[in-house]
Formats: structure tokens, C-alpha cells, sequence
């Protein structure tokens, strides 16, 4: 392989560990990165060039032809971020070097595309369409019933996702940004997220969760929290709908995170629907659960994959429990912690394993997704039961007071774009 590796990084956290995908003795890997995100690149990086947005294509095309003219054309690029797949994939296409292409890339990233795909493969879907106006929306409902779902196509982390109740509602996609759409009738089932790896022809290590609450109700203010799930039978149907989905959107490699509606059936059995898939580690506390919980590594394996190796992590003989906890700051971001709290419960079992809260005087940037929030904890137990109590307990118990900061009255747009 050529010595130069270009990595897109927007985290702040260490949601990656690239230093321990590549070694950076004896490559020269390069980053393109964000102010806020800096700091957590490796020190041992060739290079390190900032831009406002990794996903502000023309910016990163710049930075990359700067970094060519320095270490040589790259022969891979890396983007973990679900928000810089789209980037990478035109950057590669443009350079010539391996790695996925935007057409490649389609399936997972289009969700009309996506639907048509798990749909022609005999997966249950909810029923759907493409969006391009609200006369399309209106020709939906009609046809198949109200409410509907309408959401971006490429969108990520529920972005601008709504839910149009009757035909009195279709105003509201006037003020939406305009994007390719696609409309879904509504699913009123519960929604559970399904993590993991596709070898290619069979499942590797993956875990099931329960969202407490959902992605939506999270911007509209509330916590939003997942349980792994711990039901036999339950986590069989899950796993022959996960290898099925996975399967039809390609027969090689890829690390998923894949959401799905969960009913009853007539038969007593779990009903299984499609929501949507990612190609990517899932976002929010995903990755930090895995490795902290089960030891497993699912960043190195979607790495792996970018870099033309195959993924190889182990498979559990016992799985413990896992969960997370997301909570929105009080006030608009960007907003400064004035004070915070979180009462020591009596039974420790209930107290999360990790914490991210921010300091005291600290501002938390307007940036989205779920990283950059009012506070993130992490959690892990014998039992869902268990896990899922803790979480409840956190939510309930946990005070976060934050003022407007100034660059929120003044209407500053963000240092960088979504970072699920």
C-alpha cells in the first residue's frame, strides 16, 4: 500500500482509535479535521489540516490536493463518520484511489434507494414513496392513509424528520430546506437498533437495543437512551431480519447500524419491519459501549474495511448488557453549563459506568447530532431489566442548567455539520 492514508475525523471524543488501525510510523496519515475535533487527532499524524466542516466537499477536496502535493497521492481514504461518507466517496472518485464510490455508496445513503432494495429482497417495509413536493405527499396519503412520515433522503440523525398528521399539516414542508424527500406511512411499533458486523455471507458479532424514547423525540428536547435487549426469542427474529437486510444491500463486508419496527404479530411472534440501515459504526454512545462492554472494536472494523483488509472481531461466548444515555441541554445550543447534578443513587447498579458532562462555564457548540449535547452516559448489567433501570433513574434524577451563550443571539451558524 502507498504510505499516504487520509482520515476525515470530526469527533471531539476518541469514538476512533486510529492509531491502533494504522501505524503511523510507518505511513504518512494525514488528517482533515475541525476546530472542535482537533485536539483528539493522534499525535503521531503527519499532517493535520483544519477546515470549518468535513462534509463542506470543496473545502476537504482543497485540503487533500494540499496534502497530495505534500506526501504523495493517497492510496486510501478513511471517514467513519456517517456524515462524511458522501464526501469521501466524491474525494475518492476524484483521486482515483480504492475505496467506495458515490455509486457505490447510493444504497446506503439514499433511503429511497435503500427501501426499493430491502423491499424487492421480500424484507417487510413500511410503504413508501419519493417525495419531490407535497402533491407527491398528498397523492401518498390519499392512497394509503394519514399520518405519513416524511424525512430527507440523505438525511442523518433525524434531521428535519416529520410527521404529517392530515392534509391540513402539508404547510410544513414549506419551511423544511429543499432536498430530495421520501414519504413513509406511519409505524406506530416500537423501534429497537440493531449494531454490528456483516462478513459478507453470514452475521458477525451484532447486538439488538431498545430506544427509550426515540431519534425524534431527541430534538424536540428529551432524553433519548437504548438498552440492549436480552429476549431469546426476540433477539432470533431480530438476527434472521438483520442477516437478511444486511445481505441484500451487499454481499461484502460492511459494519451497520441498522433500525427496525418491532410489533406483534397475529401469531404471537415478533413482526419485524425495515425503518432504515447506515453504513457505519451506530452514533451516540455505540462504539464507547461496545469497546467498554464487550471488548470488541467495531470502529477497527469498519477501518479495516476502508482500507482493503478483512474485518475479523471476535464473537462473545456471554454478552453482558449495555446502554446509553443521552440528554439535550435546557436551552438552545450554543449555550454556556451554569450548573449540573446527578444524586448518587443507593444501589450502585443503577449509577452509569461513564460520564461526558460538561464543566461548569463550559459552552456547548450548536454543531447537532450526539456528540455535542447537554451530557452522555454509559452503562452495563446483568439483565436489560437492570440496565434499563439505571437509565430510567438517570434521566429522572439528572439536572443540567445552561444560558444562551452569546454567538446564539447573534444567530452564528455552526462550526460543523452533523456528527452522528
Amino acid at each position: 500500500m502507498n504510505r499516504h492514508v487520509v482520515v476525515l475525523h470530526r469527533w471531539r471524543d476518541h469514538h476512533a482509535r486510529y492509531q491502533d488501525y494504522l501505524d503511523h510510523r510507518t505511513h504518512d496519515v494525514t488528517y482533515v479535521t475541525t476546530a472542535l475535533a482537533q485536539d483528539s487527532v493522534p499525535a503521531e499524524a503527519a499532517a493535520v489540516v483544519v477546515v470549518h466542516a468535513t462534509d463542506d466537499t470543496a473545502a476537504v477536496w482543497r485540503a487533500v490536493t494540499d496534502l497530495r502535493a505534500r506526501f504523495g497521492p493517497p492510496a486510501r481514504l478513511i471517514a467513519l463518520n456517517e456524515g462524511d461518507l458522501d464526501t469521501a466517496a466524491v474525494v475518492r472518485d476524484r483521486l482515483g484511489c480504492a475505496g467506495q464510490t458515490p455509486g457505490e455508496l447510493a444504497r446506503f445513503r439514499d433511503k429511497l434507494t435503500m427501501n426499493r432494495i430491502v423491499a424487492d429482497a421480500g424484507v417487510p417495509t413500511p410503504r413508501f414513496a419519493d417525495a419531490p413536493d407535497a402533491y407527491a405527499v398528498r397523492s401518498f396519503a390519499d392512497r394509503h392513509g394519514w399520518p405519513v412520515v416524511v424525512k430527507p433522503r440523505c438525511g442523518t440523525a433525524s434531521r428535519d424528520v416529520i410527521r404529517l398528521a392530515s392534509a391540513a399539516d402539508l404547510p410544513q414542508l414549506a419551511e423544511l430546506p429543499l432536498e430530495p424527500r421520501l414519504v413513509q406511512e406511519y409505524c406506530a411499533d416500537d423501534i429497537v437498533h440493531i449494531d454490528g458486523l456483516w462478513t459478507g455471507d453470514r452475521l458477525g458479532p451484532w447486538r439488538a437495543s431498545r430506544y427509550v424514547n426515540t431519534c425524534v423525540d431527541f430534538t424536540q428536547g428529551q432524553a433519548l437512551g437504548s438498552v440492549e435487549i436480552d429476549d431469546p426469542q426476540l433477539l432470533a427474529a431480530l438476527g434472521d431480519f438483520t442477516a437478511r437486510v444486511a445481505g441484500a444491500l451487499s454481499n461484502e463486508a460492511w459494519v451497520f447500524h441498522l433500525e427496525a419496527f418491532v410489533g406483534a404479530g397475529a401469531d404471537g411472534r415478533p413482526a419485524i419491519s425495515f425503518l432504515e440501515a447506515g453504513y457505519r459504526v451506530g452514533g451516540a454512545e455505540i462504539p464507547f459501549v461496545w469497546r467498554e462492554v464487550h471488548d470488541i472494536d467495531l470502529m477497527r472494523a469498519a477501518a479495516d474495511i476502508q482500507l482493503g483488509r478483512a474485518p475479523d472481531l471476535p464473537v462473545p461466548e456471554r454478552w453482558r448488557t449495555g446502554g446509553w444515555l443521552l440528554v439535550p441541554s435546557p436551552v438552545p445550543a450554543p449555550c454556556r453549563v451554569v450548573s449540573h447534578e446527578l444524586p448518587a443513587p443507593q444501589d450502585p447498579a443503577k449509577a452509569p459506568y461513564a460520564a461526558v458532562v460538561p464543566a461548569v462555564g463550559q459552552v456547548i457548540p450548536r454543531v447537532g447530532g450526539y456528540e455535542h449535547v447537554g451530557a452522555r452516559f454509559r452503562f452495563r448489567g446483568d439483565s436489560c431489566g437492570e440496565v434499563e433501570k439505571a437509565v430510567l433513574r438517570t434521566a429522572a434524577e439528572f439536572r443540567l442548567e445552561c444560558v444562551p451563550h452569546a454567538e446564539n443571539l447573534r444567530g452564528g451558524r455552526p462550526a460543523c455539520g452533523l456528527d452522528r
